[in-house]
């Protein structure tokens, strides 16, 4: 995992390990920022940065000029560090940089902040960097991930926090990793170490109800709680704003699509690695094969499209959401 490698190249730096370059490209920006920030404020001491140290950005420059830079001598210090942002505005010349980082300076210390867009591996400065330099692809991670990095992160905090919180704080934020650590980095500042994040924390501090979310009318829906279900739409409803339907038929699309593959496994013990879910969430699939038969499953995944192109102007003369959503209750339900 990308978390793994972070660590290696944070601990590779602290225990004196320092690469010419390091080349740090992918879509998710939160990783390279990491490792971008923390070289930025330990490789050189604050006397050594006023002249050996410079940010620059892609917009602004070349790869002529990065070189340039990057092929000075260190003032008073034994390196200099060159940090260069935004470098995919550079994507058009990057492999430019091959005869650099072919011979890079050893007094240097060059940072290639690349994001959103990864580097042709078939070319020769993908080669050549693998060689000479720390090669660090930062891949965004799928929704379904999210909950278990946040328990990692958290974890090497100190904290711990329930499945449920978890999920609540993935729902709301995505898979966006920035946004997730600056709600936990909140959420760390009013727990002492060693507590739990619980629903109830994560409601009253981050406004995220933890009982009318998609989360909880997934499960309503799961468990055939069709009073429950019907109060949750009709909460969304008349908070179109927090609650786009677009979300919650995407978050019904995934479950209904797992639900199907679930009943189609021989081995029910495979299914948390067959349906990319945590353990812990497993008894909800156990208890929604029970209510919904794998015919069924199937005509929820059509009623789930059609309500999916309703929403977009398919087929229906503006139906608000709420009443697409309550559709497709009845449909479910049926």
């Amino acid at each position: 995992m990308a978390i793994e490698q972070v660590k290696q190249i944070i601990t590779d730096i602290k225990g004196g390990s320092v690469s010419p370059i390091y080349f740090l490209m992918g879509e998710e920006p939160y990783y390279i920022d990491g490792i971008s920030d923390f070289i930025e404020k330990n490789i050189l001491s604050e006397e050594e940065k006023g002249f050996n140290q410079m940010v620059l950005y892609g917009r602004d420059v070349s790869v002529e000029d990065i070189v340039s830079n990057a092929k000075r001598y260190p003032m008073m210090a034994e390196r200099q560090v060159v940090i260069v942002k935004e470098a995919q505005d550079l994507a058009r010349t990057i492999e430019n940089l091959v005869s650099y980082a072919e011979n890079p300076q050893p007094t240097t210390v060059l940072v290639i902040c690349y994001k959103y867009k990864k580097l042709d591996a078939r070319k020769k400065l993908s080669k050549v960097l693998k060689k000479n330099a720390v090669l660090f692809e930062s891949k965004r991670l799928y929704e379904n991930q999210v909950p278990d990095w946040i328990r990692r992160v958290l974890a090497g905090k100190g904290y711990t926090i329930s499945p449920k919180a978890a999920q609540m704080l993935t729902e709301f934020l995505g898979n966006d990793l920035s946004k997730v650590n600056n709600e936990l980095e909140k959420l760390q500042l009013i727990i002492k170490k060693g507590e739990q994040i619980t629903p109830q924390l994560v409601e009253e501090n981050i406004g995220i109800s933890k009982d009318f979310n998609n989360f909880e009318l997934q499960n309503a829906i799961g468990s055939k709680d069709i009073k429950k279900a019907f109060s949750i739409v009709q909460y969304f409803a008349q908070n179109p704003k927090n609650h786009p339907l677009v979300m919650t038929v995407a978050l019904l699309y995934s479950f209904f699509s797992k639900l199907l593959k679930y009943h189609s496994l021989s081995d029910k013990g495979t299914a948390p690695r067959a349906l990319g879910v945590s353990p812990y969430f497993i008894k909800d699939y156990q208890l929604a094969a029970k209510h919904y038969p794998m015919k069924k499953v199937s005509a929820i995944v059509a009623s789930i499209r059609e309500v999916d192109m309703k929403s977009k102007g398919v087929g229906a003369s503006n139906m608000p959401q709420g009443d697409l959503l309550k559709e497709l209750l009845i449909s479910i339900f049926h």
